[in-house]
């Protein structure tokens, strides 16, 4: 198994969702990698845990990668996290996404779990599993 792939992989994902027009329509440009300190934005997208595990045969070494996009509103329903994740997914399932090592074989949707959080704010978590390869 590799690892090696998996900043690649975060790199590319979190530049697809940024240069997506139809997930800025709805969140602008506040999707992040890494949450800011202070006041958080009423709606936002932020890139979670990733867990990976091995995927390597005799042609190459590989990995699945299982990452977590979360989608965080403060609005009083479901509905408009709901459409920012559809926009998710919209842009990351069969994205063409190139890495900056290895290559992407496939991007799927895996499970959603939508909760309410303290505070009255709405949280979908989005699961993706990712087949990579790593060619170095």
């Amino acid at each position: 198994m590799s690892y090696a792939v998996a900043a690649a992989l975060q790199g590319a994902v979190y530049q697809c969702l940024q240069n997506d027009a139809g997930l800025s329509v709805l969140v602008g440009d506040r999707v992040y990698d890494a949450v800011p300190k202070g006041r958080l934005p009423d709606l936002y997208v932020a890139l979670g845990p990733e867990r990976a595990a091995d995927a390597s045969d005799k042609t190459g070494r590989g990995a699945w990668h299982e990452f977590v996009v979360s989608v965080i509103s403060d609005d009083a329903g479901f509905q408009t996290a709901k459409e920012v994740s559809a926009a998710v997914c919209d842009a990351l399932i069969d994205a063409a996404m190139v890495l900056d090592r290895g290559r992407l074989v496939a991007l799927n949707f895996k499970r959603a779990v939508a909760q309410r959080e303290k505070a009255g704010r709405r949280r979908i978590d989005l699961t993706f599993r990712a087949r990579v390869e790593d060619d170095a």
